[in-house]
């Protein structure tokens, strides 16, 4: 029996389902509308209904300046309204270059209208802190992110690249719950798995949104990546008759902390194949074996 599950992953006790895959779009730097408007819709066509963005994306990857990626995903809003009742929207904000991160009360209230505005929208579903800001008091935090749940600006709160103990105590402080935790996982980077983060995910019933789940491209170039882990990728790949990024894709979907895949190609042809997950076939013996590759060690 695979261990690969492609059913919908339900944010919150009482919050929108998502896909497994979702879309993430740190690379949605084109000037192209209508570029732009195809990934957007071809992506919720194959089901990634979870369009996760951040006020920071545009300042990196071939970007013009904060924000850009927000204002982008905004245009594809205006032009094509219906897109916006199929997604489930998703951005991140706490990062502040070159400070480099602020999650005071003032900051926090002024990053989500500031999303809301580039968005062209009234409300955000899921809003997540970007980085933590390490000399921000959780119980503030909390008390701003309830609020602005009390206001109607964002529908649902999460974290991203939070170790356990700070998402502990944001959680303890906070009325409305954590419902997503956005870490690097991969084939290459198995963190998540070692550090606690997707058993605190389990036991609380959050769900993870693995960030750069094809190793950045790594997997592809081969750069900084062990050969064993290739060797054993392109085993896999060859018995299931497909890829590196589809037997990578569905090594994170074969967690049971249930993760969603953000996937962020700018190639709408391969945000269609990359439901071809569905039909890999891993078992314990080969996500182990992918473990041990990757971390170049036996198990005990």
């Amino acid at each position: 029996m695979t261990l690969v599950d492609m059913t919908p992953r339900r944010l919150g006790t009482d919050g929108p389902d998502v896909g497994a895959l979702g879309y993430g779009t740190w690379r949605l730097t084109a000037e192209d509308p209508a570029a732009n408007h195809r990934l957007i819709e071809t992506a919720l066509d194959v089901g990634m209904n979870l369009i996760d963005t951040a006020d920071v994306y545009g300042l990196d990857w071939g970007g013009t300046g904060f924000g850009q990626n927000e204002e982008r995903l905004g245009q594809v809003l205006a032009d094509a309204p219906g897109l916006r009742d199929r997604m489930v929207l998703a951005t991140k904000g706490g990062i502040m270059p070159p400070l480099p991160y602020d999650s005071s009360s003032e900051y926090l209230v002024a990053a989500v209208d500031a999303s809301l505005s580039r968005l062209g929208v009234d409300h955000i579903d899921l809003w997540q802190i970007h980085r933590p800001d390490m000399f921000a008091h959780p119980a503030q935090i909390a008390d701003t992110l309830d609020g602005l749940i009390a206001a109607g600006k964002i529908g649902m709160v999460g974290i991203s690249n939070f170790t356990v103990d700070q998402y502990d105590a944001l959680a303890h402080h906070l009325s409305a719950p954590v419902v997503s935790t956005q870490p690097e996982f991969s084939v290459v980077q198995l963190q998540p798995m070692r550090d606690g983060t997707f058993d605190r995910s389990m036991r609380d019933g959050v769900v993870p949104l693995a960030w750069s789940p094809l190793a950045g491209g790594r997997l592809f170039s081969g750069e900084g990546v062990r050969p064993q882990l290739l060797e054993v990728v392109d085993r896999l790949a060859e018995r299931e008759g497909t890829d590196r990024a589809t037997i990578a894709t569905a090594f994170v979907l074969a967690n049971p902390s249930r993760p969603v895949a953000l996937l962020g190609t700018q190639t709408p042809e391969r945000l269609t194949a990359a439901i071809a997950a569905a039909d890999v076939h891993l078992d314990r013996n080969d996500c182990y074996d992918i473990v041990e590759a990757s971390e170049g060690v036996p198990l005990p």
